[in-house]
C-alpha cells in the first residue's frame, strides 16, 4: 500500500508491516507502541501457535516417549505436554526447526531438515495470508485502532508473490535496513549463539555443496551443526538484503534500523514512518 505523508497521518486505522533480517529489531520496535492502541501481530507467534503447533508437539512427545517413566504416564493420559510459545519466547519453534548435521551432535539429516523447512515455509505463508483477517478482527472484536505486523525475517525467502501481495494490499510495508555496522553486530550475535533459521531451498542446496567442498566432508552427516550455522549466516544476510530491497523499492518504504533505537513511543514511531513516506518514492 502506498500513500502520501499527509494521508498516512490522517489514516484513522493504520496498518503497517515491518520486514527485515531476524535480529534487526522489528519486535523491539513493535513493543514500543502502546499496547492499548496497537494490535501486535507476530508472524513467528502465529506460525508456532497455529500452523506448526501439531508438528512441534509431535516432536516433543516423540522425545518424551523415549523415557520409560514419561512414556507410561503419557500413554495412560496421566500427564500432558504443552509448549509455551510467546512473542518473547519462540524457543519451541527453533527447537523444531533444528540444525542440519551430525546426529551425535544434535543435528538432523538433510531430508528431515528439509521436511521441517518446508513445513515452516507453508506455515509462514499461511500466517501472512491471515494478516488481512486479523486487521479486521483487531478493530471489530478487540477494539484496537492500529495494527502492526511483525513479519518473520524469512518473508523475503518465500518466493510466493500472492502472499506478499496480501501485505501490499492491506498494509504499508516498511523495510528496516541495517547499516554495515549493525549487520556485523547481528552476524556476531548469531556466531556467539547459533540459532536455527529458515533457508530458501535453492540457496540451502547451493551453500551446502560449497560448505562440504570447503570443509572436505563427504556428506551432510559429518557437518558440525553450529559450525555450519555460523558459516552460512553472513551469506544468508547478503542473500536476503537485495530481496528485502526489491520489496521495499517496488511496494514499500525503507527506514534506517538504527533510527528506530531512539523511538520511545507512538508519536516518535508515527513520525518516523511519515518521514519515510516523504523521503522514499516507491515505484511500481
Amino acid at each position: 500500500m502506498r500513500m502520501s505523508r499527509a494521508d498516512f497521518l490522517r489514516w484513522e486505522n493504520k496498518a503497517i508491516t515491518l520486514v527485515g533480517m531476524s535480529g534487526i529489531g522489528k519486535t523491539t520496535l513493535a513493543n514500543k507502541l502502546p499496547k492499548g492502541n496497537w494490535f501486535h501481530y507476530s508472524g513467528d507467534y502465529r506460525i508456532g501457535t497455529k500452523y506448526l503447533q501439531e508438528p512441534i508437539m509431535d516432536e516433543i512427545k516423540k522425545e518424551a516417549m523415549q523415557v520409560g517413566y514419561l512414556r507410561e504416564l503419557l500413554c495412560n493420559d496421566s500427564i500432558f505436554i504443552a509448549s509455551n510459545i510467546t512473542i518473547h519466547n519462540l524457543e519451541p519453534i527453533s527447537a523444531f526447526m533444528g540444525k542440519i548435521g551430525n546426529p551425535d551432535l544434535g543435528g538432523l539429516s538433510c531430508s528431515e531438515f528439509k521436511r521441517r523447512q518446508r513445513l515452516h515455509r507453508q506455515a509462514e505463508i499461511s500466517a501472512m495470508y491471515d494478516v488481512e483477517a486479523f486487521i479486521h478482527k483487531s478493530k471489530e472484536i478487540y477494539g484496537y485502532d492500529h495494527f502492526i505486523n511483525d513479519a518473520s525475517g524469512s518473508l523475503c525467502e518465500l518466493d510466493h508473490p500472492a502472499c506478499v501481495q496480501t501485505l501490499i494490499d492491506n498494509t504499508i510495508i516498511v523495510y528496516m535496513r541495517a547499516a554495515d555496522q549493525m549487520e556485523e553486530l547481528v552476524i556476531e550475535r548469531q556466531k556467539q549463539s547459533p540459532k536455527p533459521l529458515y533457508y530458501n531451498e535453492a540457496f540451502l542446496d547451493e551453500q551446502l555443496q560449497l560448505y562440504l567442498r570447503e570443509e572436505g566432508l563427504c556428506s551432510e552427516e559429518k557437518i558440525i551443526p553450529d559450525h555450519f550455522v555460523r558459516w552460512i549466516f553472513p551469506k544468508l544476510v547478503a542473500h536476503r538484503r537485495p530481496r528485502y530491497e526489491e520489496i521495499a523499492n517496488k511496494h514499500g518504504y525503507t527506514i534506517d534500523a538504527h533510527a528506530t533505537e531512539v523511538v520511545s513511543g507512538e508519536s516518535d514511531f508515527v513520525e518516523l514512518i511519515a518521514d519515510a513516506l516523504s523521503a522514499n518514492k516507491a515505484v511500481g
